[in-house]
C-alpha cells in the first residue's frame, strides 16, 4: 500500500499529469471566454505544460498565471492578427462548402482552403510557443514563429497531427474536452522544444540549462 501511494510510483506520476492536464484545460477555457484572451491563455497553458507537466517546475496555477499576466498584451496581439487570418479562411470554407452543395466544382479549391485552416490552427500553437519561450515583438513572434514551422515540415507534421486529432477527438466525445487543450499543447512540447533548440545560439541553450536547475 505505501508503494502504491508513493508520490514517484508511476501509476501515482500518471494520476497526477492526468489531474494537471484536466485542470490546465479548465484554465485555459475558463481564461478563453472572452474568446481575445485566447492568445494568452495558449501561451501560458503551453508555458505550464511545458514547465509544470514536463519539467515538474513550479506550483501549476503559479506556472500558467505568471505566463498569462507576463504575455498578456504581446499575446492578445498576435492572437488578434491569428484570429483574423482564421476567420477570413473560416468564411471562405464555408463560402466554397455553400457552393459546392449547390452543385458548383470547387471542390479542389475548398480541399486548398480546409488545409490552410489547419495550417494556421498549426501556426496559433507555434505562435504561444514562441511568445512563452522567447521575449520580441509582436512582429517578431509572428515572423519567427512561422519561419520556425516551415523550416522543419515533419515537426510541423507532427503538431498539425495532433491538433486534427484533438479536434476530431473533441467532436467526436465532447466530454474529452476537459483534456484535450492542454494534452495537445503538452504533445506539442515535444517537436517544437526541439525546433527551438535547433536554432538557439550555444550561449542562449547554456542560459537556458542553467535556469532549469536554479
Amino acid at each position: 500500500m505505501r508503494r502504491l501511494l508513493d508520490i514517484n510510483n508511476p501509476i501515482m506520476r500518471f494520476l497526477t499529469a492526468m489531474f494537471d492536464l484536466m485542470a490546465l484545460s479548465v484554465l485555459w477555457v475558463v481564461f478563453s471566454l472572452p474568446i481575445f484572451t485566447m492568445g494568452a491563455a495558449s501561451t501560458a497553458l503551453y508555458s505550464a505544460a511545458y514547465h509544470h507537466v514536463r519539467e515538474g517546475e513550479d506550483y501549476l496555477w503559479n506556472s500558467f498565471f505568471s505566463a498569462f499576466k507576463e504575455n498578456f498584451r504581446r499575446s492578445t496581439l498576435t492572437w488578434l492578427v491569428a484570429l483574423a487570418i482564421l476567420g477570413f479562411l473560416g468564411a471562405d470554407a464555408l463560402l466554397l462548402r455553400s457552393l459546392i452543395l449547390q452543385g458548383y466544382s470547387f471542390g479542389w479549391f475548398y480541399g486548398v482552403t480546409l488545409a490552410l485552416v489547419v495550417l494556421a490552427l498549426t501556426w496559433t500553437v507555434y505562435l504561444a510557443a514562441y511568445a512563452a519561450r522567447f521575449n520580441g515583438t509582436v512582429k517578431e513572434v509572428l515572423r519567427y514563429s512561422f519561419m520556425l514551422l516551415r523550416a522543419h515540415p515533419v515537426k510541423m507534421l507532427c503538431v498539425m497531427v495532433l491538433v486534427m486529432g484533438g479536434m476530431a477527438l473533441a467532436l467526436t466525445l465532447p466530454a474529452t474536452v476537459i483534456f484535450i487543450p492542454a494534452t495537445v499543447y503538452w504533445g506539442a512540447t515535444f517537436p517544437i522544444e526541439w525546433t527551438f533548440l535547433k536554432h538557439m545560439r550555444p550561449e542562449d541553450k547554456a542560459r537556458m540549462e542553467k535556469e532549469k536547475f536554479e
